[in-house]
């Protein structure tokens, strides 16, 4: 073997021997499975080339303390696969096997770049939750703990419906509403949902979520942007187009933090009616204002023409993976279809949990805790930049987990861009990274919710402390 030009393996590889120490114990058969697996991922991995050549059975098995058999046995199984390939006088080669090599596979992009909407997490109220995992875990009958029903079990349904019209004046019957893995999937079932009812294109807000447009794409639909300015969504620019959907975010319009105007709330869904149109209505962080009371949802001003989502990824934790919509019913069912094909149902002690957590009043007790300190965190940003960037103002109203920067003078992008990514800064996002269109408004966008105050003074002076030609 040593003579061969062709590569050659060592029987003593110590990747083989740690895949074969983990079902030693378990018999022959199972090492020959784990002698094959070892192999096999190997191949996959391009650890073994196409070519090598193998041991003899002896030899290898001599090397791994193991019977002759179990090698047989491996390189049989691997042969009859395709991975290997035994040839008279030559003895056992790998093959050349179209597996991708060693390719790390594509990145998974977030759903936003960058964090501007993450939560301020070490704030999570473990204590209640748990004390509701509890009660929900003691109150679940095994029955429950079967294959749920496709639009969330019956309590949270209740409890939310109870909770969205309470709180953001939403008609939400029971058979409308669906619970989903957070608004990431409702977006994408929504979508599949509106193609099967022959609506093939939305149009979404620019600049707008990235990651809800790349959702909508995936589900099936065609996007086209729609400018934003400070009154929210252009509705004239809409109604102009052919459009029968659109998706908006008007009680804090991301990223810009506009509210839709009065007059565009209505015109909205006078158009929806007039087109017989559906409204996305995404409302990420509504539960957030702190200047006055968050206005309420469209959803409740028009049922049958606004498709309404929302999740606690903003008010609890994205990681929770739980959202909901609430569908016009001539949409609801083809939804619930759509749902249960995806993955049939979200986990029942979640869903019971968070029922829990409503029911009780923890969650309105933590948003309320939540909104004392995330508008003093919004305050302390105000603040550094008026000391350190005076050049700059902050736009959009006071809610949510973010804001944007924007300077008062033109900045060039690459100059931006130095802002974003200064060292000890916030790693703040260029506005133009949610645009689509060809010359998106210069700003940052920065996520305030995860920090500290004594950190957004720093992370301010940070960026504020880039070459002046970037500072505007």
């Amino acid at each position: 073997m040593t003579e061969s030009t062709e590569p050659v393996i060592n029987g003593t590889n110590p990747g083989l021997r740690i895949e074969l120490d983990d079902v030693r114990a378990r018999g022959s058969r199972a090492l020959a499975d784990g002698l094959a697996d070892a192999l096999r991922h190997a191949v996959r991995a391009g650890r073994l080339p196409a070519g090598t050549r193998l041991p003899a059975s002896r030899s290898l098995a001599a090397d791994l303390a193991v019977s002759r058999g179990v090698v047989v046995r491996a390189y049989e199984q691997l042969v009859a696969e395709g991975y290997l390939q035994a040839h008279t006088g030559r003895g056992t080669v790998v093959s050349d096997v179209h597996t991708g090599g060693s390719a790390a596979p594509p990145p998974i992009r977030p759903f936003e770049p960058g964090n501007p909407g993450v939560p301020a997490l070490g704030a999570f109220p473990r204590t209640e939750w748990l004390r509701a995992l509890e009660t929900a875990m003691g109150s679940l009958p095994d029955a429950e703990l079967g294959y749920g029903d496709p639009r969330g079990h019956p309590r949270l349904r209740r409890a939310l419906a109870a909770y969205l019209g309470r709180t953001r004046a939403v008609v939400a019957p029971l058979d409308r509403i669906v619970v989903t893995g957070g608004f990431a999937q409702a977006a994408r079932v929504i979508a599949e949902a509106l193609v099967r009812h022959d609506v093939p294109a939305v149009g979404v807000e620019d600049p707008g979520s990235v990651g809800v447009l790349e959702t909508f794409r995936i589900g099936g639909l065609d996007t086209h942007p729609i400018p934003v300015d400070e009154n929210g969504l252009d509705v004239d620019a809409l109604a102009a187009t052919e459009l029968r959907a659109v998706s908006v975010t008007p009680a804090h319009q991301f990223p810009t933090g506009a509210v839709l105007a009065p007059a565009r709330r209505t015109a909205l869904l006078e158009w929806a009616v007039a087109r017989e149109a559906v409204v996305i209505e995404d409302d990420y962080d509504a539960e957030y204002r702190y200047d006055r009371s968050p206005v309420g949802a469209l959803q409740g001003l028009a049922p049958d023409r606004v498709v309404y989502g929302g999740s606690i990824s903003k008010t609890l934790a994205p990681g929770l993976r739980l959202g909901w919509v609430v569908a016009p019913a001539w949409l609801a069912t083809t939804l619930t279809e759509v749902k249960h094909w995806a993955d049939i149902a979200e986990p029942v002690l979640d869903q019971v949990a968070l029922a829990v957590f409503i029911e009780t009043g923890a969650l309105d007790r933590h948003i309320r805790r939540m909104a004392v300190r995330y508008a003093e965190r919004r305050r302390a940003l105000l603040a550094a930049v008026a000391r350190h960037l005076p050049g700059w103002s902050v736009t959009g109203v006071a809610a949510g987990l973010h804001a944007v920067l924007v300077p008062q003078r033109p900045v060039p992008p690459d100059a931006l861009d130095a802002m974003a990514h200064a060292p000890g800064g916030l790693g703040a996002i260029p506005l133009a990274a949610y645009a689509q269109s060809a010359r998106p408004r210069p700003g940052l966008v920065v996520g305030y919710g995860s920090l500290t105050t004594d950190r957004i003074e720093r992370g301010i002076a940070a960026m504020a402390a880039t070459p002046l030609r970037v500072r505007g």
